[in-house]
């Protein structure tokens, strides 16, 4: 286990009937204790991991449900093949009353195949299961989403959505790194990820500091946190974050929101674009077009462009939905040339 001395900060009095606003809107990672510990899914997983499978089989309606099965010697880590140009693990789309009897048939093994649902939607897969079972929230409506495996790591990431995640069965520890250790965690390709985003392509169980010698500069500004069945941490927007769960079964349940307006797009869609457009700019030009964009999305504020006359601002003007529309439609036009 790596060597990690800085704890997450834990708040000890958050109950999931009244999540504070600060929490909600921390821009560092918080341990959330006991803050799903009434839950009917917790209290039945302390009993038996059979309780907790069986309860959850209860909402589910039988469409199938993704899985990631992984051959032993990967050894619960959801990761590429060896040159990044696959994964070490099969995808199959299977009901999830296998995936939980898979589960409990290789408990006992020392060295079980690798057996991971990822991110699966609670309002379409396990209807009902949030009317027993969820966090209440004043002022954002979340995607609620649940994730089953047994003892899995999932490689460091990041999301853009702030995150509330919900160890319900099962212990899980995390480690979070700050945005800014983005180089130091030495992310794999952009287009080709297990989840969707870019992962580290370091190994937490066996970091090799002689290919990856700035990790260690991560380690030092890293957080971590073990997570008891009924704990929560909230993760926020672009944190880094290494996900290990501990025991056989591991249900983990979270929410994810944005604090943007949904009409705006995923910066992702933009950075892609650069890529095409200026990635491969001469140095004189990608330093002009840096400046610019200096000028309009970092540095800007109230007073970039006062001297505009406000009716000729066009798209420079506040961003609403009418105008994100009008954007957005220019972008694809200019696309489709």
């Amino acid at each position: 286990m790596l060597d990690i001395n800085k704890k997450i900060k834990q708040i000890d009095s958050c109950g999931a009937q009244s999540i504070p606003s600060d929490v909600l809107t921390s821009s560092e990672p918080l341990v959330l204790k006991a803050l799903v510990a009434d839950w009917p899914l917790t209290k039945l997983g302390q009993e038996s991991s059979q309780k907790a499978s069986d309860y959850l089989l209860q909402f589910y309606k039988e469409t199938p449900v993704n899985v990631a099965l992984g051959d032993p010697s990967t050894q619960g880590r959801v990761f590429y093949n060896s040159d990044c140009t696959g994964f070490n693990y099969k995808s199959l789309r299977v009901n999830m009353k296998i995936l939980l009897n898979k589960l409990q048939e290789h408990s006992e093994e020392s060295s079980p195949p690798t057996i991971y649902m990822a991110s699966t939607m609670i309002d379409r897969w396990l209807p009902g299961f949030r009317k027993e079972n969820d966090l209440l929230f004043d002022s954002i409506d979340p995607l609620a989403s649940i994730w089953i495996g047994n003892r899995t790591r999932i490689a460091a990431h990041y999301d853009l959505p702030d995150n509330i995640a919900c160890s319900t069965v099962g212990r899980r520890r995390f480690t979070l790194f700050p945005p800014e250790q983005m180089d130091n965690l030495y992310p794999g390709p952009i287009d080709l990820a297990p989840g969707g985003q870019s992962i580290s392509l370091v190994d937490f169980h066996n970091p090799d500091f002689d290919k990856y010698p700035k990790f260690r500069h991560a380690l030092e500004a890293a957080q971590v946190a073990e997570l008891e069945p009924g704990d929560a941490v909230f993760i926020p927007s672009m944190w880094w974050h290494h996900v290990e769960s501990l025991d056989p079964l591991s249900v983990l349940v979270n929410y994810w929101w944005r604090q943007t307006p949904r009409y705006m797009s995923s910066p992702m869609n933009t950075l892609n674009h650069a890529l095409l457009t200026m990635r491969h700019l001469p140095p004189e030009q990608k330093a002009a077009w840096q400046n610019i964009f200096n000028r309009y999305i970092f540095d800007a504020d109230d007073q970039t462009h006062s001297h505009i006359p406000s009716e000729g601002l066009g798209i420079l003007g506040s961003l609403d939905e009418a105008l994100a529309k009008n954007i957005e439609s220019a972008v694809l036009s200019k696309l489709k040339r």
